[in-house]
C-alpha cells in the first residue's frame, strides 16, 4: 500500500503552516528559553513531528516509525561513525602528549599578538575544525590564546568569529554529507557551490579579525601577512572543495595557510611587535625548543589522516573497497511506500559501505598513528572507550535530529513550509542563508541545521525556478556565521577563556559580527541565483540514470600532489631555519 504526501492538510495553507511549524518552534523554545539539553529537545521534537505527521497529515504510524528509524540509522552510520573516529584520532594525539608539542610549536612562531591570532585562531582553528569539530577548535584555540597572554574576552571572541570560515567542511565534511543525503543533491556539487562562496569571506576574515583585536591602523601595519594568510587559505579552500570534495578543505587550507604564513614570516617582520595594553601574564611557555623530528612526530597522526582520506576518495580505490565491503538494501517497509507530491514513489535505500566510508579511513589512520605517537594498542582501546563515553550524548542527539528531519521530509511537513517560503518569490535566495543561520543558532551545529532545512531549501528553490544547489549551499554558508552566537558555542568559548558567568558579554561581542556576515552571505547568494549563474556547478540528482556532470576529480589529485610537494619543500626549509636558530641560541 502506497501513501501519498499531503502539502495542505487543512485546505488552508496558513493554518497548515502554523501546525507544521510546531516541531521547529518547539526546538527554538526548548533550547533558547527552556535551555533544554540538545538530545532531550531533539527526542521530544521527534515525538511531536510523529504526532503531527500521523494525526494531521494522515501518515500511517508504521511509516512514521520507519521514517524516524531510517534517519536515526543514517545518523549512526556513516555520520556518527565518522565523528567518533575523528575525535578518537584527536584524543590519541592529546593522550600521547604530542598535542602539547603542536601547541608549543604554533605559539613559538611569533610573539606578535596579531599574527598569533591569525596562526592559532584562524589557520590552526580551521585545521582542528576539519579533524575534530564539535566545539574542540574554539575550546583549544581560545585556551591557547589566553595562555599566551591574550585578553580573555578577545581570545574567546575572535576564536568564535574565526571559526566561521571552516565550519561548512568541519569533521571531515559531515555538514555537506548530511545536506546531500537530505536534499538528494550529490556531495560534490554542494561542496563546489559552498567552495565558491566561503573563500570570498575567507580572504577578508584575517583582516577583519586583526581589526577587531588591534584596530584598523594596526591591522594595516601587517597587511602583507594578512594577505598571505587570507589568500592562501581561500585558494586552498576553493581548490580542495571543488576538486577533492568536502572531506579535506579545512585540513588542507588550515595547514597550507600555516605553512605559507610561516614561510613568509622568515623573510618579513612587522616594524613593531603589538601586544594588548595591560595584558595578563602569559601562562603558556612558548620558548621550549623541539627538534624537527619531534615536531614531525607530533603532526604525524594528522599527516596520516590526510593521506588516508585522500586515498579513500580516489574513485578506483573506492570502487575496490565497495566491491569487497558494501551492503546496500531497500529499507524494509519504507522503500517506495511513500508517494511524493509529484506522484513519484520515494526510493529509500540504505548503503552500508563499511570499508569505503570516510570514518574507516580515519580508523586506519588512528591505528597506524597509535605506535608512532608512543602509545600501546591497549591504551588506544582505553582512549576509544573514553571517546565513546565523551560522545554518548552527541551521538544520541545526531540520531534524534536525523530521525526528526526524515519525518519532516517524508510526511510532507517540509513541503508545507516550503510552499509558504516560495511566496517570497524572487527574493527567496536572499533569505535562504537565514534559515541555516537560525538552524545553527538553535542547534549549535551546521550538520543539524542541514538535516532540518536542506530538503526545504531544495523544494522551495525548485518551486520558484532557482537551481536548488544554490539554496542548499546557502543553508550551509549561512549556518557558519550563526555558529559564533549559538548558546552551545558561547558556553564552550566562555569555559575555555575563563569567562564562565560572563557569557552575555561574549554574546554581545560576537552578535553584531554575525549579522554583518549573514547579510554579506545573503547578498552573495542572491547574486549567484540570478546574476552569475555560470558559477553554479552542473549536476544530476542522486539516483538519476545520467552521470553526474562534474569536473574531473582525478585532475584535482594530480594538482594536490604537486601542491603538497611544494608545501612540503617550504615547510622543510622553514623547519630547517627554525632548527638553525635554535642551535645558534643554544
Amino acid at each position: 500500500m502506497i501513501w501519498k504526501q499531503v502539502i495542505d492538510p487543512f485546505n488552508s495553507i496558513a493554518l497548515s503552516v502554523l501546525v507544521a511549524a510546531i516541531p521547529i518552534m518547539f526546538i527554538f523554545w526548548a533550547l533558547i528559553i527552556k535551555k533544554m539539553k540538545g538530545y532531550q529537545a531533539s527526542l521530544i521534537a521527534t515525538g511531536l513531528a510523529m504526532i503531527i505527521a500521523t494525526l494531521v497529515y494522515g501518515m500511517p504510524i508504521k511509516l512514521a516509525l520507519l521514517s524516524a528509524a531510517h534517519g536515526a540509522v543514517y545518523g549512526l552510520f556513516p555520520i556518527c561513525w565518522l565523528v567518533i573516529m575523528a575525535v578518537f584520532l584527536f584524543n590519541i594525539t592529546v593522550k600521547s602528549g604530542q598535542f602539547e608539542i603542536i601547541k608549543y610549536f604554533m605559539a613559538s612562531i611569533t610573539s606578535d599578538r596579531r599574527l598569533q591570532a591569525l596562526l592559532i585562531a584562524f589557520s590552526f582553528g580551521s585545521f582542528l575544525e576539519g579533524t575534530a569539530g564539535f566545539g574542540a577548535p574554539v575550546a583549544i584555540t581560545a585556551a591557547m590564546l589566553v595562555g599566551l597572554g591574550f585578553n580573555p574576552l578577545y581570545a574567546s571572541g575572535i576564536c568564535l568569529i574565526a571559526n566561521t570560515a571552516p565550519v561548512a567542511f568541519g569533521s571531515i565534511g559531515i555538514p555537506i554529507t548530511v545536506a546531500s543525503q537530505v536534499s538528494g543533491i550529490p556531495e560534490l556539487p554542494i561542496s563546489q557551490m559552498v567552495g565558491r562562496t566561503l573563500p570570498i569571506l575567507s580572504i577578508m576574515l584575517p583582516f577583519y579579525l586583526v581589526t577587531i583585536i588591534a584596530g584598523f591602523k594596526k591591522a594595516k601595519e601587517i597587511w602583507p601577512a594578512v594577505l598571505v594568510s587570507g589568500v592562501s587559505f581561500a585558494f586552498l579552500q576553493w581548490f580542495s572543495s571543488n576538486y577533492l570534495g568536502p572531506a579535506l578543505p579545512d585540513v588542507i587550507a588550515g595547514l597550507g595557510s600555516i605553512v605559507c604564513l610561516m614561510a613568509f614570516l622568515r623573510f618579513w617582520k612587522p616594524e613593531t611587535t603589538w601586544r594588548f595594553a595591560n595584558e595578563p601574564a602569559a601562562t603558556f611557555n612558548a620558548d621550549i625548543n623541539y627538534t624537527n623530528g619531534q615536531i614531525i612526530r607530533a603532526w604525524s597522526p594528522f599527516i596520516i589522516l590526510t593521506i588516508m582520506v585522500i586515498s579513500w576518495g580516489i574513485q578506483p580505490i573506492k570502487d575496490v573497497l565497495n566491491s569487497i565491503g558494501m551492503v546496500q538494501f531497500e529499507f524494509p517497509g519504507l522503500h517506495n511506500a511513500i508517494q511524493g507530491g509529484d506522484g513519484t514513489p520515494l526510493a529509500k535505500l540504505f548503503k552500508f559501505n563499511y570499508l569505503s566510508a570516510a570514518g574507516t579511513a580515519i580508523l586506519v589512520a588512528a591505528l597506524i598513528a597509535i605506535p608512532l605517537v608512543g602509545l600501546t594498542y591497549r591504551t588506544g582501546a582505553s582512549v576509544f572507550g573514553a571517546t565513546l563515553n565523551q560522545l554518548k550524548f552527541p551521538i544520541l542527539t545526531i540520531a534524534a535530529v536525523l530521525g526528526f528531519a526524515y519525518i519532516l521530509n517524508d510526511s510532507g511537513i517540509t513541503l508545507t513550509l516550503a510552499a509558504v517560503l516560495a511566496n517570497t518569490g524572487f527574493m527567496f535566495p536572499f533569505f535562504a542563508p537565514v534559515l541555516g543561520w537560525l538552524g545553527v543558532f538553535i542547534t549549535g551545529s551546521d550538520t543539524s541545521a542541514n538535516a532540518l532545512f536542506s530538503k526545504l531549501q531544495y523544494a522551495t528553490a525548485q518551486s520558484i525556478g532557482v537551481d536548488p544547489v544554490v539554496t542548499v549551499a546557502a543553508n550551509i554558508s549561512g549556518g557558519v556565521v550563526g555558529k559564533m552566537i549559538s548558546p552551545q558555542s558561547i558556553a564552550v568559548a566562555a569555559a575555555a577563556g575563563n569567562l564562565v558567568g560572563k557569557e552575555s558579554e561574549l554574546f554581545r561581542f560576537t552578535v553584531k559580527h554575525s549579522f554583518y556576515m549573514l547579510i554579506f552571505i545573503c547578498g552573495i547568494t542572491l547574486t549567484q541565483a540570478y546574476a552569475i549563474k555560470w558559477i553554479i556547478p552542473v549536476y544530476e540528482m542522486l539516483g538519476s540514470k545520467k552521470a553526474v556532470a562534474i569536473p574531473d576529480v582525478s585532475k584535482g589529485y594530480t594538482y594536490l600532489i604537486i601542491l603538497a610537494i611544494l608545501l612540503a619543500v617550504i615547510a622543510t626549509a622553514v623547519l630547517r631555519n627554525v632548527r638553525k636558530k635554535e642551535l645558534t641560541t643554544i
